[in-house]
């Protein structure tokens, strides 16, 4: 029994890790200087959501089976308090403050009608930071001897980053005319 936990807190990390890229991904396209338009963008936007849903489902399997096997000793408070395990203290820690960090957004997400949309959108740029700490964790942790659970774990990384990038570095559509409207002399 014990090994059928270590397996499936180790499947859920890296389904967790996957989901957890999609739903970055489909947060910079409708964040985007290209954001998609009329159904699309609500297909995306529930997509966005759905997924996040999902994820989080995965991590607190994740997280249950994580402290639920005893090959390995991480209770409770370490799944809640950040660098307090005694098995891997600094990659269980930095579990931890991702696990954190999506509570934060997750629990904002949820109040969001009742939020000022500042509020919800400084915390929701926790994503930026989570992300990648989850990342970290599971490529130093959760896939050290299998291959197959690496290679997602670096693809799901390569794909996050590039969609990343192509947020920061996207040009909108209409860039030219606005540039051509901003050096017009106005009378």
């Amino acid at each position: 029994m014990n090994e059928l936990l270590w397996f499936v807190s180790r499947a859920t990390g890296v389904a967790s890790i996957t989901l957890l890229t999609a739903v970055l991904v489909l947060g910079l396209v409708t964040a985007s200087r290209r954001p998609p338009q009329g159904i699309r963008s609500a297909v995306v936007m529930g997509l966005h959501r759905s997924l996040a849903l999902g994820s989080v489902a995965f991590l607190l399997v994740h997280i249950a089976t994580a402290i639920g096997e005893t090959y390995v000793s991480i209770d409770l408070v370490s799944a809640v308090v950040p660098f307090t395990s005694g098995y891997e203290r600094a990659w269980v820690g930095l579990g931890t403050v991702a696990i954190d960090l999506v509570v934060a957004v997750v629990a904002t997400s949820l109040l969001r009608h009742r939020l000022p949309e500042r509020v919800w959108r400084a915390v929701h740029l926790l994503a930026f930071a989570f992300w990648p700490i989850a990342l970290v964790h599971g490529i130093a942790l959760g896939t050290t001897d299998e291959t197959l659970l690496r290679a997602i774990t670096i693809l799901c990384g390569v794909v996050g980053v590039a969609a990343i990038g192509w947020r920061l570095f996207a040009t909108s559509p209409d860039a030219e005319r606005r540039e051509a409207v901003l050096v017009q002399e106005w009378s």
